[in-house]
Formats: C-alpha cells, sequence, structure tokens
C-alpha cells in the first residue's frame, strides 16, 4: 500500500471559521476524514499535518522522503512566498500535487504566483476540499504507474 503525506500550512487549522465566504464551512478534520476515506478506496494509506511554521513544513517534506509515495501540499499562502519549501519539495524527489480551496487565479494579483507549481506536478484549485480528493486520485494514478 502507498501511503501519501496530506500537508497543510498557515491557517488552515482555522477552516470552517476562518472567511468561509471564501474558504467554505469545511473544517481540517473533515478534510483529513474525507482524504482517510478517499485514500481507503484508492488502495492509499494517509499521513495528515499541518502547521503554521514554514521550517516544520519543510521538516515534514524532508521526513516524507523514503516514507510517502507522493505529497498533497496546500502551502497556504507560502505558496506565493517561500522558494524554501519550493527548494524542500525538490530535494525530495517525491511527485507533489498542489492544493487549494479557493481559485487563487480568481483572487489578489499577488496569489497568481506560485512557487511550488514549477515543482508540482500539478495544481488543483477552486474546488473546495473536494480538490483533496482530486488529488489523491492523481497521485494514486502516478503510484499505480511507477
Amino acid at each position: 500500500m502507498s501511503s501519501v503525506l496530506i500537508l497543510n500550512g498557515p491557517n488552515l487549522n482555522l477552516l470552517g471559521t476562518r472567511q468561509p465566504e471564501v474558504y467554505g464551512s469545511t473544517t481540517l478534520a473533515d478534510v483529513e476524514a474525507m482524504c482517510a476515506k478517499a485514500a481507503e478506496k484508492l488502495g492509499l494509506s494517509v499521513t495528515c499535518a499541518q502547521s503554521n511554521h514554514e521550517g516544520v513544513l519543510i521538516d515534514h517534506i524532508h521526513a516524507a522522503k523514503g516514507v510517502h509515495g507522493g505529497i498533497v501540499l496546500n502551502a497556504g499562502a507560502y505558496t506565493h512566498t517561500s522558494i524554501a519549501l519550493m527548494d524542500a519539495i525538490a530535494s525530495v524527489e517525491l511527485p507533489v500535487v498542489e492544493v487549494h480551496l479557493s481559485n487563487i487565479h480568481a483572487r489578489e494579483s499577488f496569489r497568481h504566483t506560485s512557487y511550488i507549481a514549477p515543482v508540482a506536478v500539478g495544481q488543483i484549485c477552486g474546488f473546495g476540499a473536494k480538490g483533496y480528493v482530486l488529488a489523491l486520485d492523481v497521485l494514486a494514478d502516478i503510484l499505480n504507474n511507477k
């Protein structure tokens, strides 16, 4: 069974209460439960982690090498600022799917740039929590075709 790390960045611990008009009413616990259920159907196992701290996210990415087959990453605002996260992803050589709840391309212009996208296999945005399930489906295909 392949394992996937579901990694969430800053402020995602506030899902369900933070700007529900933008991010919806689904909580992080709901997202994690949805991912576990979807992963089981896909023959995957998942480990979920969240941090508001860039270095902790980098540590999770580094620790994923040799443990997980891929990563679903919602880096939150670090998507638009963190060269360090980009470098960490490139260094572990795992397939990473970038996920955002909102459509970052329909929001403020600073959100249109992703430092994650150049090192990710793809980006899923604008589909709410379902984006995580879509990302798991993509990773299942990638991992099953290795």
